[in-house]
């Protein structure tokens, strides 16, 4: 596949640029506001340092936006290593910990692993098993989310998940992207099916009756060689699937230019712009009225020069509307600004003349 060979192509020399670093540089934290299943609550959000992504350090080359292997060690991090460095991290949070028990708030935790948790390659089952055991003494955190390609979802691992954590919430998020298999495969590089997406979904409903088990789907907002308008009605749709076939949350998650990407160089070369983040807004309000499953919209990178971007006079009050309308699941409410009739124009553009665009030929920059 000609994605799949730029894909690698360009992610060799960026990984040739990298400087290794070691996993006590990598792991990182931190606390927040969340919605979880149970209401509103507390997250910690916790990174696990390791070797990244297989699908990105294989011939694939990985996904076209995305650079998560940059915040890993590149080589193989032992167990005791691991669960060592997501201790340190955890215990940063004791005294909110604390104070969220007495006010009789709920936690959740969600565990970045830049790939698979679920994958031995990426997280060693030992290390998984000693933070999740961990976590199962415990009370105070009531729900453990985790990322997964479809493929690292099977049964077998999930029971032995469930044996240690009992009846705590186990939710496993996959990055989904878009319903459509062309975009996935030819212009995310994702390297799975929607079957092997529905597959996943499939077992993790097969065990709901016996297990505290949820699904979420990551929804890419504006993959490589899309226009304003095919993006926005794209989002919009995918997001319906995922209700349709049972998934229980949705997260959109509007691109930016991560370096070391196919994304990055057409950014460069001036074929491609994240999203508006009028954009944005138009989709979480349309799915908030049409779909009933929660939905949630990252609003990482809002406003800056390599991130969704409206103009200065508007990108910071929507930012903070739309966190507080994740917490609240309601209608993103703004007032008009200049900037909106330029961004008109642009969604009426149905979709993009892709004979100018060819992958094959995509000098490297």
């Amino acid at each position: 596949m000609e994605i799949q060979n730029l894909t690698k192509e360009i992610r060799d020399r960026s990984l040739e640029r990298m400087k290794k670093r070691k996993p006590e540089e990598l792991s990182a934290s931190w606390f927040q506001d969340d919605l979880l299943y149970s209401g509103k609550g507390k997250s910690i959000f916790i990174i696990i340092p390791t070797p990244g992504c297989s699908w990105a350090l294989g011939d694939s080359g990985g996904c076209t936006m995305c650079s998560y292997i940059s915040d890993c060690t590149l080589e193989p991090t032992d167990a005791d290593t691991i669960f060592q460095l997501f201790k340190n991290e955890f215990k940063k949070y004791l005294d909110e910990i604390k104070e969220s028990e007495e006010k009789n708030e709920k936690i959740a935790i969600k565990l970045f692993a830049s790939g698979s948790f679920l994958n031995p390659k990426e997280v060693p089952k030992e290390a998984r098993d000693n933070i999740l055991k961990y976590l199962a003494t415990n009370k105070a955190i009531t729900e453990i989310i985790v990322e997964s390609r479809p493929e690292y979802v099977k049964k077998e691992i999930l029971g032995e998940i469930f044996e240690i954590i009992g009846d705590k919430l186990f939710e496993i998020a996959i990055g989904l992207e878009s319903s459509n298999d062309e975009t996935r495969e030819e212009k995310i590089n994702k390297g799975f099916s929607r079957e092997d997406f529905e597959k996943a979904i499939n077992t993790i409903k097969s065990l709901k009756n016996s297990h505290n088990i949820k699904s979420k789907a990551y929804i890419l907002v504006k993959p490589i060689l899309l226009s304003e308008k095919e993006a926005i009605n794209e989002a919009i749709e995918t997001a319906k699937y995922c209700e349709k076939i049972g998934v229980d949350r949705v997260s959109f998650t509007p691109a930016t230019i991560h370096k070391g990407t196919v994304i990055e160089q057409m950014w460069r070369l001036g074929a491609y712009q994240p999203p508006w983040i009028w954009s944005v807004v138009k989709i979480i309000n349309t799915v908030r009225k049409e779909i009933a499953i929660p939905s949630f919209m990252d609003t990482s990178g809002f406003g800056s020069r390599r991130g969704p971007y409206n103009c200065k006079k508007c990108n910071k009050e929507l930012k903070h509307t739309i966190i507080n309308s994740n917490l609240n699941q309601n209608m993103v409410e703004y007032e008009n600004c200049d900037c909106m009739e330029e961004w008109i124009a642009n969604t009426k553009i149905a979709n993009l003349n892709k004979s100018q665009i060819k992958i094959k030929h995509l000098p490297l920059i």
